[in-house]
């Protein structure tokens, strides 16, 4: 028989060897994610012969797969997160899909030239010293990403657009003054805190209560669903096909207006003839019951979660590898400020950066989002997603600048607050009623990641900024 004294030793043992292998396994991530970067920076040094003009490239591309390690890390977690969160991805499919779609986009759409300034934020002409302009763009990339891997530690999904603007907005003002900023593009920019979350929530919730209103209000659920999901999946065929036209090939195809809305109504039309079959064979046997009709969202969920990772992959491995592109541009005697061609290899380490940065430390946003915002199925995921194209389309059109990270998340909040409103109706209702005989109040979003991810945003920019600015005095000195 064992003494106490022996159990008591072997469960601390025990404790120790367990702490031991979870810190062993913490470490793998961050041990592939410095083994991508060195070797990005091996390559680099190889690929040029003059070390003078070398070193600098190769130390500008390892901040670049830096940027777009943790571009994996944070911001893609808003195109799968919901479907992990209604269960109709598992973590590595999500991770599978994410990482296949990203890179797509990346590569097949992220387009050959790109502007030396995201977004048109300052006026490059005002930085003639190319090695100045080299320091900035290096503190631009380099903040940027401190920032994300930041923001990915507190678990809080921030813009990657954002911060790469902070960066460059501080690192130029740092480099030649406030009079280089487009002081009305940042107040766009700024608008844009507020008009992305609220137009993604309010679009995500005024979609789900249409849904509850059309389908899961009606005494037969089953034939509800086999006369609107076709419905809904031509909207979101139609949604997504806009938004592919309009974002996702925007850097490679540009079609007109007109072309956009001819496809976009001609599915609208057509799909749900289609789809409207399959639906019905799908709904075959399913219990007249909520939660077995919701799984009719699932094969368009999985869909729209691939076509967010293949516009995301598409627009945002620019925020890594547009400064960089600049920068080997002008360290090859470009001028300052003109368009750039991006070299494979560029397009290469943002595509790759995001899909490894997304497989080895996505997971964690992603079940931030997913889980533990609101409580999310199948049907409220889908509405999310379909919200974000939608909010896209309609800010596109109206020349407004918007996050695509802002508009998921407040999608989620939109959802998860329209359901909390729903849930405590009968209190509002009955304010009078003894407190024994009312229904308690119930919350369904969860307030401090709420406060966290919008204390997140507003500093984004500003942190950022100040980082870069401390970043180009230090560098600048010796490059």
């Amino acid at each position: 028989m064992a003494k106490p004294g022996l159990d008591k030793d072997l469960k601390k043992i025990g404790k120790l060897q367990a702490a031991a292998i979870s810190q062993g396994q913490s470490l793998i991530p961050l041990g592939m994610g410095f083994l991508f970067l060195i070797g990005v920076l091996v390559f680099t040094s190889m690929r040029y012969g003059d070390f003078s003009v070398g070193y600098v490239i190769a130390i500008a591309a390892a901040i670049g797969g830096y940027m777009a390690l943790n571009i994996g890390a944070n911001d893609v977690a808003n195109n799968v997160g919901p479907a992990v969160g209604a269960n109709a991805l598992t973590m590595v499919g999500a991770l599978l899909i994410a990482a296949v779609f990203e890179s797509a986009g990346a590569l097949l759409a992220g387009g050959n030239v790109v502007s030396t300034i995201s977004k048109g934020i300052i006026d490059p002409n005002m930085i003639a010293d190319s090695s100045i302009f080299i320091a900035a763009m290096i503190a631009a990339l380099l903040a940027a990403a401190v920032w994300l891997n930041l923001a990915t530690w507190i678990g809080a999904p921030v813009s990657t657009t954002h911060s790469i603007v902070g960066g460059v907005v501080g690192a130029g003002i740092a480099a030649a003054g406030p009079d280089i900023v487009n002081w009305f593009t940042m107040g766009k920019i700024v608008a844009s805190w507020v008009i992305s979350p609220l137009m993604g929530g309010l679009i995500a919730a005024g979609l789900y209560q249409i849904v509850r209103v059309l389908i899961y209000q009606r005494d037969n659920k089953i034939a509800a669903a086999v006369r609107w999901v076709p419905v809904l999946v031509a909207l979101m065929t139609a949604a997504f096909s806009a938004y592919l036209m309009m974002k996702g090939f925007k850097k490679i195809w540009k079609p007109s207006g007109n072309f956009v809305m001819l496809v976009s109504i001609s599915l609208l039309l057509i799909v749900p003839f289609a789809v409207r079959p399959l639906t019905r064979r799908a709904a075959n046997g399913l219990d007249n019951r909520r939660k077995h009709v919701t799984t009719l969202f699932n094969i368009p969920l999985i869909v729209s979660a691939a076509l967010l990772s293949f516009a995301h992959g598409a627009n945002d491995v620019a925020n890594a590898i547009g400064p960089l592109a600049a920068i080997v541009s002008v360290a090859g005697g470009d001028a300052v400020g003109s368009k750039v061609s991006v070299p494979l290899w560029v397009m290469a380490i943002g595509g790759l950066g995001i899909s490894l940065g997304l497989m080895l430390y996505g997971p964690k946003l992603i079940r931030v989002v997913g889980k533990q915002l609101t409580r999310l199925d199948q049907t409220r995921a889908f509405c999310i997603a379909l919200a974000a194209a939608i909010t896209v389309i309609i800010a596109s059109a109206l020349g407004l600048p918007v996050s695509s990270t802002h508009i998921a998340v407040g999608g989620i909040f939109g959802v998860g607050f329209l359901r909390e409103m729903l849930a405590n109706k009968p209190i509002r209702e009955n304010p009078g009623a003894p407190l024994k005989k009312r229904e308690k109040k119930r919350r369904l979003v969860r307030r401090q990641q709420l406060l966290t991810i919008a204390a997140a945003w507003i500093v984004t920019v500003p942190s950022a900024a100040l980082l870069s600015g401390v970043i180009f005095f230090i560098i600048s000195r010796w490059l």
